[in-house]
């Protein structure tokens, strides 16, 4: 059929109207012709995907939306259709439907193929619910493969990027990543303990080799005692010290206790540092 011609004959706006059946006949069709894309044979997406994205977002049936996201999961893993899915909307479209359980494993299986790619991986760090949908994907216990390709789309973010990291401390994501290496697949808990590597490097970094008492320290400590909300702000600013701290201690303490018992996680002693987050190895 796609030697005929058929998707040159696809008008430019299909409308199917409430018929969901038709929809779901034509989704199917599509995810078919798709197939094709991870073999030799050429395919032109430039009508076909729009056409799979317009009956996805019309269609109000949950078996249309898993067949088109099947097809534009095929689609995905070709880099010649990365543009056309990155320059419509579609990533805030896949980022939306990860949050519904009967949609997310395909649509994070889709963002997992583009966010490797440096148009992909823009278009979903300017998405306003970065990272913190995927964090709370995540915590999800009972969706062991959505939790995967979370933490690998989390993963790739926060790989040389230190301002995404920053968003996803502010978020939360050590208690989830941790909650993950106890919890997790084994899948999903290298790819927590990586990240957690990272930031565990980064505190390190920032802490340096002196973890002492400082002056600044006791001086804010000295204030007078009758500055009752000066002394409230110390002792917050010290207890979010303490929690920090006891916070890091644990993240150590459960790192290391992976490596011991995981001869996997022992690659985690040779962390990544090319450029590209093709080099990423989960």
């Amino acid at each position: 059929m796609v030697e005929a011609g058929i998707l040159s004959k696809l008008p430019d706006n299909i409308s199917f109207g409430k018929d969901e059946n038709s929809k779901q006949e034509f989704a199917h069709l599509l995810s078919s012709i798709s197939a094709l894309a991870n073999t030799k044979f050429s395919l032109d997406s430039s009508k076909l995907i729009p056409a799979i994205i317009l009956i996805l977002d019309s269609s109000s049936r949950i078996e249309t939306k898993k067949l088109c996201l099947t097809a534009l999961h095929n689609l995905s893993s070709v880099l010649e259709n990365v543009e056309i899915l990155t320059s419509n909307g579609t990533i805030d479209y896949l980022i939306n439907l990860s949050s519904t359980k009967e949609t997310a494993e395909k649509a994070l299986a889709i963002l997992s193929n583009l966010v490797v790619t440096l148009a992909g991986k823009r278009s979903i760090e300017r998405n306003p619910a970065v990272p913190d949908r995927f964090i709370e994907i995540t915590a999800w216990e009972e969706s062991p493969k959505c939790q995967e390709l979370s933490a690998y789309v989390l993963m790739v973010l926060a790989h040389q990027s230190p301002l995404m990291r920053q968003k996803m401390s502010e978020a939360g994501i050590v208690q989830v990543l941790l909650g993950l290496v106890l919890l997790g697949s084994p899948l999903a808990r290298k790819r927590a303990l990586k990240i957690l590597q990272w930031f565990k490097d980064e505190r390190q970094m920032r802490v340096g080799p002196h973890s002492g008492p400082q002056v600044g320290r006791r001086a804010a400590i000295g204030l007078p005692v009758d500055d009752r909300r000066g002394a409230e702000v110390v002792g917050k600013v010290l207890m979010r010290k303490i929690v920090k701290e006891s916070l890091y201690k644990n993240l150590e303490r459960i790192t290391s206790r992976a490596r011991d018992g995981d001869e996997d996680a022992l690659k985690l002693k040779a962390l990544v540092v090319s450029s590209s987050s093709k080099s990423l190895p989960y």
